[in-house]
């Protein structure tokens, strides 16, 4: 019997131990120079926060792209992605751009990546006969623990379909978010 409680008492120790040893690599790989929030992070300039096409637009929507719920959840982040989170959590604040009808909401993040020297990477889903958006601005599915990864709302609604799959309609609000717990609950999508 004592030699259980000793073996579960080793047991706690080293799991504290592992804990606290991961916390403290993780303080330590932040305060060495260029290794903090948003040392990495920058966005090209946007002229009046839009990126227009034509001197006449007629269709125009808004797109924002953020990351804010990191802020509360860096103990969980890949310490090597803290570089790559801004220290407001808003990678691209709200910005109009125009787009041509039967445009989805995939040609629009695309665009604006582009157009804002903002990384972009992702690949195409057969099976949801769709783009998988795997990263954006370097910060990728699991970089923040088990449920992390992008996803996106417009109009405040989380559509149950790939981005470029949404075709996107005038005065559509586009907010991409990345989510660290809850399958999305941490940035208002309900669960099925």
């Amino acid at each position: 019997m004592k030699k259980k409680k000793l073996a579960n008492i080793v047991m706690v120790v080293v799991i504290v131990a592992m804990v606290c040893s991961g916390v403290l690599a993780a303080l330590h790989f932040r305060k060495q120079g260029g290794n903090e929030l948003g040392s990495e992070f920058q966005t090209g300039s946007i002229p009046n926060d839009a990126i227009l096409l034509s001197e006449e637009p007629e269709n125009l929507c808004k797109i924002t792209i953020v990351c804010d719920t990191i802020l509360s959840n860096q103990e969980k982040l890949d310490p090597a992605k803290i570089a790559y989170v801004p220290a407001d959590g808003v990678i691209l604040r709200e910005t109009v751009v125009e787009f041509n009808e039967g445009e989805t909401v995939f040609d629009v993040l695309q665009r604006v990546c582009t157009a804002c020297d903002i990384q972009l990477e992702y690949s195409w889903t057969p099976i949801y006969d769709s783009y998988y958006i795997e990263g954006i601005n370097h910060l990728y599915e699991f970089d923040c623990g088990n449920q992390s990864g992008w996803m996106y709302k417009v109009n405040g609604e989380f559509p149950n379909y790939g981005c470029s799959s949404y075709e996107v309609q005038h005065g559509d609000e586009i907010v991409w978010c990345y989510t660290c717990e809850g399958l999305g609950t941490d940035v208002g999508a309900k669960m099925e």
